[in-house]
């Protein structure tokens, strides 16, 4: 079978995404994420009778509840929602313990090896929700520390297994009350972990009832916002071809210069990429940008 290759001329379609919604508790992180379209919770912390929006739920006892998921299992959902993964990655420890000796210490904790196979499981679940066209939600709750004058948010996670979590997810938001109200934020700050590629203000959490699809709308909203950017990518990637066509042909230091005008007037997002790479093809044909001048000149005549 051929490799398939996506050429840099190619958009990458983003179908399904992973976000993760995190918060102290009481602020409404499941009902919040009942709200995504289809959704399937499955509930290793046993809250999901809370839930005034609750939809199906599988409630987890252990790992293996969820080891044998199948596509067919599946079918009627859009959305998993893991409820809370703080809690599926004890579950998760418990059960590499149990299958492997090995991976735990004496006092009964995860050894460093049983750190890197709870990592390499855990994402590669994931990794097969997102196989059978699913969107991923990971629910977590908020572990706040005093930092000086700071009250600094972090997922409520063990070890670096919330590293983990970040780098899995696609748009990471956290919950919170202002004046009374809930909102939900997914920039980052100096004291929270956020990822907001679609660019979102921070926002006031609604009446469900009203608005029955919330997660669900900004679920597609940061798809958008990610497809955007991929077309967007492969757009300067096409500038960028063109570029190192037309600085192939340069010859001369006279050239190199009568380009630099023309670097000047492309698009920001690949100038300074096209001006480096100006400059690189020049060097090759020792030729050096003089910069007090402002030109290209023969590397001899620098010298």
């Amino acid at each position: 079978m051929p490799l398939r290759i996506t050429k840099s001329s190619e958009p990458i379609k983003v179908e399904q995404i992973v976000m993760t919604l995190y918060a102290v508790p009481g602020i409404g992180k499941t009902s919040t994420a009942c709200t995504a379209d289809k959704c399937l919770l499955l509930d290793f912390d046993n809250g999901s009778y809370r839930a005034k929006n609750r939809g199906d739920v599988v409630q987890i006892a252990a790992w293996t509840d969820v080891t044998d998921i199948t596509e067919a299992d599946l079918k009627p959902y859009a959305t998993v929602a893991v409820d809370t993964a703080g809690r599926a990655l004890d579950v998760l420890s418990a059960h590499i313990m149990k299958s492997n000796p090995k991976a735990a210490t004496r006092a009964g904790a995860l050894s460093l090896q049983g750190y890197g196979e709870l990592k390499a499981v855990f994402t590669t679940w994931t990794k097969l929700i997102r196989s059978f066209g699913k969107d991923v939600v990971l629910l977590s709750h908020s572990d706040e520390q005093k930092d000086g004058d700071d009250l600094r948010e972090r997922l409520d996670i063990q070890g670096g297994s919330k590293n983990e979590i970040y780098k899995a997810s696609d748009a990471m938001g956290r919950l919170y009350m202002r004046n009374g109200k809930r909102v939900l934020n997914f920039s980052p700050s100096d004291t929270a972990f956020g990822k907001n590629p679609a660019q979102l203000p921070p926002i006031e959490v609604p009446d469900f009832a009203d608005k029955p699809r919330f997660l669900a709308d900004l679920i597609a909203q940061t798809k958008t916002a990610l497809n955007t950017m991929s077309s967007q990518a492969v757009a300067a990637a096409g500038l960028l071809d063109e570029w190192q066509i037309a600085v192939n042909e340069c010859d001369e230091a006279n050239d190199f210069t009568g380009m630099i005008e023309q670097a000047k007037a492309l698009d920001p997002s690949v100038r300074d990429n096209a001006k480096k790479m100006l400059v690189k093809a020049a060097k090759a044909k020792g030729i050096a940008f003089d910069k007090k001048a402002g030109m290209f000149i023969q590397a001899e005549a620098a010298a």
